[in-house]
């Protein structure tokens, strides 16, 4: 059984070693003294240079953390090592790890569709998306199977492909919910189903920091485009409303 090296204890962090401890050894490495947390877990606290050397290392921070991580890791690593990254954003992720990471080690870019709310009590009928950049067939295959086995929908894609596509579904997603937040949308007794899956959208995103929201928008580069395209469309409809 390959052991497993997590960096980062945050929620998404706390949900991987919960999961992955089950069929797998598993160690965290968080710079707060979370020790009786991470056994809770299943899993064992480690410092930063063990969880580094186990042979799959999976980076759980935030995408604006990631590039000064990569810089401490890389000279810890094994020479055959994986490393998975988790963030919401691929391309540049993608471009650090090449540039930073040495170039024995395996690199396998994944986007898991699901968070601490949503898969509380399961995985099944989750999506995860993964982004093949430098990895062997075989370990690939092992990786994608055991996914499947815990009821994941596995989607394979490009890293520019997935940004692009992201950029709807989740960035634009969460710049509605936090737009109705700062108009101080809330539950009303005189509503209507739309209403309810708009209110829906802003439970969803106020679950989430405002740094993951403002490093989704930052690192995508397509999140911009998207977006004012949406606000181009909302006054363009405003303004022939007031003709």
């Amino acid at each position: 059984m390959s052991r497993i090296g997590i960096i980062g204890f945050g929620r998404f962090g706390k949900l991987s070693a919960r999961y992955l401890s089950k069929d797998f050894p598993v160690v965290v490495s968080t710079r707060s003294d979370q020790a009786e947390a991470i056994k809770a877990c299943g899993a064992r606290s480690v410092s930063f240079e063990t969880a580094c050397r186990q042979p799959i290392v999976i980076l759980c921070m935030p995408i604006s953390a990631m590039r000064e991580t990569l810089r401490q890791v890389a000279p810890l690593l094994r020479d055959d090592a994986l490393v998975v990254d988790v963030c919401s954003v691929k391309v540049y992720p993608v471009q650090w790890m090449r540039e930073l990471l040495p170039e024995t080690v395996s690199i396998l870019p994944t986007h898991p569709m699901f968070g601490p709310d949503s898969a509380a009590n399961s995985l099944n009928g989750r999506k995860i998306v993964l982004c093949p950049e430098r990895i062997g067939s075989d370990q690939y295959d092992k990786i994608r199977a055991w996914l499947e086995s815990q009821g994941l929908v596995v989607i394979k894609t490009t890293a520019q492909e997935h940004d692009e596509k992201i950029a709807v579904s989740l960035s634009l997603t969460h710049f509605i919910g936090r737009s109705l937040s700062a108009f101080g949308a809330r539950d009303l007794d005189i509503d209507t189903e739309g209403y309810k899956r708009l209110m829906h959208i802003l439970g969803v995103v106020s679950h989430d920091t405002w740094q993951l929201f403002e490093d989704m928008h930052t690192y995508n580069p397509y999140a911009k485009q998207k977006r004012q395209a949406f606000i181009d469309a909302m006054t363009d409809i405003h303004e022939r409303l007031n003709q």
